[in-house]
């Protein structure tokens, strides 16, 4: 079988002529040329049969073995009648681009797998390269307009990197993958994303689901205020946790008896699990509090009762907030009657939260991802890098290696 044949059963390239092999050091460079004779313009695609010049270009393909495997190809500059001068389009790499289709698809999946310098060893290629092809890749599988059709979405923000530097991420909660993300936390970055959605699909808007940040609330009030705005019941509930660790670190420093003191040592994770998660010893933990210490277990109570409210498990909502709000202003704990102060003000989406049961979950989860693959990355210098990523990630793109894609 001669050389050029095998090359074409192992490179499997479509559309393509193998012309020649040329082994240099390291590498093999394979010359090629489209099948077709007339060129097509790369800008609009269609046939562009006046030839301006030619210039001599190179394209990394998959590795054969050890060794690289590198396209080469006298590529032609047409005259365009709609696009003027063009470069050809080539059946082995998108315009403008180094690498070829199966090497970018092969470095996308690695991305989504493995850090950037990993990919970047493995492929033997730059670490800013990476985010380039990564950027391409995103824009090549990216399912449709994400925008279209949302009804329910989430918004949150993410830490990338220290200083305070946060990117906001806007998440689809029907189809559970993120559709948007710029850098800030602002109202004036949420309004950039409802700039971008329009009036016509803001319209649509359903339920906004939000971490009780004022920002994205007045937002959303501008922009879409026929959505309901619901207020994520871990946030809502964590009011009752802090309050309580705070109530705790108050009476432990303010106790005087010994024995008191002994009871409340320790008590932390007691006070703050659920029931059905204590331990024996936890439990007898949470027996001496009630025994010495009646302000803190009220606390306790506090935020148990707050709990099955959000659950479902204590009456209906719309009466039992109230009431429990009216409980913590009146229990002398100021922790306490400063977190029902933020709940009475947040009212309305904490009970949407009831009515809905969408909460920040979905969006936290992916969160986690993202910040799973800031550390696997060791950090971006700046947000572009980590949007692509996310978007690559958590927006909905199944990649498969080349030879699983196409068997």
């Amino acid at each position: 079988m001669r050389a050029t044949s095998l090359l074409k059963t192992i490179l499997r390239l479509k559309k393509t002529r193998i012309l020649d092999v040329v082994p240099e050091d390291d590498r093999l460079v394979v010359e090629v040329a489209p099948r077709t004779q007339v060129p097509r313009c790369s800008g609009c695609g269609y046939r562009a049969r006046r030839i301006y010049d030619r210039r001599r270009r190179t394209w990394r393909h998959l590795d054969v073995g050890e060794l690289m495997v590198v396209l080469r190809y006298d590529i032609r500059r047409v005259d365009c009648r709609t696009c003027g001068i063009c470069t050809e389009l080539v059946p082995w790499a998108a315009s403008g681009s180094k690498f070829t289709w199966e090497f970018e698809q092969l470095v996308g999946y690695l991305a989504q797998n493995a850090s950037k310098t990993t990919v970047a060893t493995l492929a033997r290629i730059a670490w800013e390269t990476v985010g380039s092809i990564v950027g391409r890749i995103v824009d090549r599988f990216r399912p449709g307009d994400v925008l279209d059709d949302l009804r329910d979405i989430g918004v949150d923000e993410l830490s990338y990197r220290k200083h305070h530097e946060y990117i906001t991420i806007v998440v689809d909660h029907r189809r559970g993958r993120v559709v948007w993300a710029q850098p800030g936390k602002s109202a004036e970055t949420l309004l950039r994303f409802f700039e971008v959605l329009g009036p016509e699909r803001a319209a649509k808007l359903e339920k906004v689901s939000i971490d009780m940040s004022a920002a994205y609330e007045k937002a959303v009030r501008a922009a879409a205020p026929q959505a309901e705005v619901v207020f994520d019941r871990f946030h809502v509930q964590r009011l009752a946790h802090d309050a309580l660790d705070e109530l705790r670190r108050a009476e432990v420093r303010a106790t005087i008896d010994p024995d008191a003191a002994k009871a409340l040592k320790k008590t932390r994770w007691s006070l703050q699990k659920r029931p059905w998660n204590l331990t024996d010893a936890e439990r007898t933990k949470l027996a001496d509090v009630q025994r010495v210490n009646k302000r803190l277990y009220r606390g306790h109570l506090l935020k148990e009762t707050l709990a099955a409210i959000l659950d479902g498990e204590a009456g209906a909502p719309e009466v039992q907030l109230p009431a429990w709000i009216s409980w913590a202003r009146r229990s002398r704990l100021k922790p306490f009657a400063k977190a029902a102060a933020t709940i009475r003000d947040h009212l309305g989406g904490i009970l949407a939260y009831c009515a809905s049961r969408i909460s920040n979950a979905r969006v936290e989860a992916l969160n986690g991802k993202a910040r799973t693959i800031t550390r696997r990355s060791y950090g971006f210098h700046g947000p572009n890098s980590l949007i692509a990523l996310l978007f690559l990630c958590c927006g909905g793109i199944h990649l498969m290696p080349p030879h699983a894609a196409n068997p």
